[in-house]
Protein backbone atom coordinates (compact mmCIF):
# COMPACT_ATOMS: atom_id res chain seq x y z
CA UNK A 1 0.00 0.00 0.00
CA UNK A 2 2.79 2.67 0.63
CA UNK A 3 4.44 1.98 -2.33
CA UNK A 4 1.73 2.98 -4.21
CA UNK A 5 1.58 6.02 -2.52
CA UNK A 6 5.35 6.49 -3.45
CA UNK A 7 4.53 5.87 -6.70
CA UNK A 8 2.08 8.36 -6.98
CA UNK A 9 4.34 10.86 -5.34
CA UNK A 10 7.09 10.27 -7.53
CA UNK A 11 5.08 10.49 -10.91
CA UNK A 12 3.62 14.13 -9.19
CA UNK A 13 7.40 15.00 -8.74
CA UNK A 14 8.21 13.79 -12.37
CA UNK A 15 5.73 15.21 -13.92
CA UNK A 16 6.00 18.58 -12.17
CA UNK A 17 9.29 18.46 -12.88
CA UNK A 18 9.18 17.67 -16.59
CA UNK A 19 6.93 20.73 -17.11
CA UNK A 20 9.19 22.71 -14.88
CA UNK A 21 11.94 21.79 -17.74
CA UNK A 22 9.76 22.97 -20.47
CA UNK A 23 8.46 26.55 -19.11
CA UNK A 24 11.47 27.58 -17.32
CA UNK A 25 12.75 30.50 -19.07
CA UNK A 26 16.31 30.03 -17.30
CA UNK A 27 18.29 27.62 -19.54
CA UNK A 28 20.49 26.36 -16.35
CA UNK A 29 16.92 26.17 -14.07
CA UNK A 30 15.46 23.60 -17.02
CA UNK A 31 18.42 21.61 -17.38
CA UNK A 32 18.45 21.10 -13.12
CA UNK A 33 15.01 20.46 -13.09
CA UNK A 34 15.81 17.84 -15.45
CA UNK A 35 18.10 16.19 -13.34
CA UNK A 36 15.69 16.02 -10.75
CA UNK A 37 13.06 14.69 -13.18
CA UNK A 38 15.71 11.98 -13.62
CA UNK A 39 16.24 11.31 -9.92
CA UNK A 40 12.14 10.60 -9.75
CA UNK A 41 12.30 8.46 -12.75
CA UNK A 42 15.42 6.49 -10.54
CA UNK A 43 12.80 6.01 -7.80
CA UNK A 44 10.01 4.18 -10.20
CA UNK A 45 12.99 1.82 -10.91
CA UNK A 46 13.87 1.37 -7.31
CA UNK A 47 10.35 0.61 -6.99
CA UNK A 48 10.48 -2.25 -9.30
CA UNK A 49 13.17 -3.56 -8.03
CA UNK A 50 15.74 -2.75 -10.16
CA UNK A 51 18.12 -0.97 -8.33
CA UNK A 52 21.43 -1.20 -10.59
CA UNK A 53 18.89 0.78 -13.63
CA UNK A 54 18.28 3.03 -11.09
CA UNK A 55 22.12 3.36 -10.06
CA UNK A 56 23.05 3.31 -13.71
CA UNK A 57 20.60 5.89 -14.80
CA UNK A 58 21.96 7.98 -12.51
CA UNK A 59 25.28 8.00 -12.72
CA UNK A 60 24.82 7.93 -16.48
CA UNK A 61 22.22 10.31 -17.24
CA UNK A 62 22.01 13.01 -13.80
CA UNK A 63 25.77 12.86 -13.61
CA UNK A 64 27.78 12.20 -16.96
CA UNK A 65 24.86 14.31 -19.60
CA UNK A 66 23.24 16.69 -17.65
CA UNK A 67 27.16 18.05 -16.40
CA UNK A 68 27.99 18.06 -20.11
CA UNK A 69 24.18 19.45 -20.99
CA UNK A 70 25.13 22.35 -18.40
CA UNK A 71 28.87 22.86 -20.02
CA UNK A 72 27.50 23.63 -23.18
CA UNK A 73 24.47 26.20 -22.12
CA UNK A 74 27.13 27.76 -20.05
CA UNK A 75 29.45 28.49 -23.11
CA UNK A 76 26.82 29.00 -25.35
CA UNK A 77 25.99 31.86 -22.96
CA UNK A 78 22.17 32.16 -24.25
CA UNK A 79 20.92 35.62 -23.52
CA UNK A 80 17.61 37.40 -24.47
CA UNK A 81 19.45 40.25 -26.17
CA UNK A 82 21.43 37.81 -28.39
CA UNK A 83 18.71 35.02 -28.98
CA UNK A 84 17.05 35.89 -32.41
CA UNK A 85 13.00 36.51 -31.63
CA UNK A 86 11.11 34.30 -33.40
CA UNK A 87 8.29 34.90 -36.12
CA UNK A 88 4.31 34.53 -35.20
CA UNK A 89 3.98 32.24 -37.74
CA UNK A 90 7.09 29.80 -36.62
CA UNK A 91 5.06 30.10 -33.07
CA UNK A 92 1.49 29.07 -34.24
CA UNK A 93 2.86 26.58 -36.67
CA UNK A 94 4.68 24.75 -33.96
CA UNK A 95 1.53 25.07 -31.67
CA UNK A 96 -0.43 23.49 -34.47
CA UNK A 97 2.19 21.12 -35.11
CA UNK A 98 1.92 20.01 -31.24
CA UNK A 99 -1.72 20.08 -31.15
CA UNK A 100 -1.57 17.27 -33.74
CA UNK A 101 0.80 15.50 -31.78
CA UNK A 102 -1.44 15.58 -29.38
CA UNK A 103 -4.61 14.25 -31.25
CA UNK A 104 -2.42 11.33 -33.19
CA UNK A 105 -1.34 10.44 -29.48
CA UNK A 106 -4.63 10.33 -28.10
CA UNK A 107 -6.38 8.76 -30.82
CA UNK A 108 -3.81 5.81 -30.89
CA UNK A 109 -4.13 5.44 -27.26
CA UNK A 110 -7.69 5.31 -27.58
CA UNK A 111 -8.07 1.63 -27.86
CA UNK A 112 -5.41 0.54 -26.51
CA UNK A 113 -5.78 -2.41 -23.77
CA UNK A 114 -4.19 -2.40 -19.80
CA UNK A 115 -2.14 -4.64 -18.88
CA UNK A 116 -3.27 -6.51 -15.94
CA UNK A 117 -0.32 -6.67 -13.58
CA UNK A 118 0.50 -10.44 -12.09
CA UNK A 119 0.95 -11.53 -8.84
CA UNK A 120 3.74 -13.08 -9.34
CA UNK A 121 6.28 -10.92 -7.44
CA UNK A 122 10.24 -12.17 -7.60
CA UNK A 123 12.21 -10.26 -5.89
CA UNK A 124 15.29 -11.63 -7.83
CA UNK A 125 14.48 -9.72 -10.65
CA UNK A 126 16.58 -6.43 -10.99
CA UNK A 127 19.41 -7.33 -8.79
CA UNK A 128 23.29 -6.94 -10.08
CA UNK A 129 23.83 -10.55 -9.31
CA UNK A 130 21.29 -11.58 -11.90
CA UNK A 131 22.29 -9.42 -14.55
CA UNK A 132 25.91 -10.68 -14.13
CA UNK A 133 25.19 -14.56 -14.30
CA UNK A 134 23.37 -13.61 -17.90
CA UNK A 135 25.88 -11.10 -18.97
CA UNK A 136 29.08 -13.61 -18.18
CA UNK A 137 26.90 -16.60 -19.23
CA UNK A 138 24.96 -16.22 -21.76
CA UNK A 139 26.62 -13.13 -23.60
CA UNK A 140 30.17 -14.15 -22.83
CA UNK A 141 31.53 -13.31 -26.54
CA UNK A 142 29.36 -10.29 -27.15
CA UNK A 143 30.44 -8.75 -23.82
CA UNK A 144 33.59 -9.65 -24.70
CA UNK A 145 33.93 -8.57 -28.64
CA UNK A 146 31.86 -4.80 -26.98
CA UNK A 147 34.86 -4.59 -24.26
CA UNK A 148 38.19 -5.40 -27.22
CA UNK A 149 35.97 -2.96 -29.18
CA UNK A 150 35.88 -0.26 -26.48
CA UNK A 151 39.60 -0.53 -25.91
CA UNK A 152 40.55 -0.04 -29.46
CA UNK A 153 38.46 3.05 -29.31
CA UNK A 154 40.31 4.09 -26.69
CA UNK A 155 43.71 3.54 -27.91
CA UNK A 156 42.87 5.54 -31.00
CA UNK A 157 41.25 7.93 -29.41
CA UNK A 158 44.77 8.39 -27.46
CA UNK A 159 46.92 8.24 -30.30
CA UNK A 160 44.55 11.09 -32.92
CA UNK A 161 45.04 13.54 -29.89
CA UNK A 162 48.74 12.93 -29.05
CA UNK A 163 51.26 15.21 -30.56
CA UNK A 164 53.45 13.77 -33.41
CA UNK A 165 57.01 14.02 -32.37
CA UNK A 166 59.16 14.45 -35.29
Amino acid sequence: MITQYVFYFLSFLAIMFGLMVVLSKNPIHSVLYLVLTFFAIAGHYVLLNAQFLAAVHIIVYAGAIMVLFLFVIMLLNLNKETEPHKNVWLKLSAAVASGLLLVVLVGSLKNAEMIAATNTFDPNVGLIENLGKTLFKEFLLPFEVASLLLLGAMVGAVLLGKKSIK
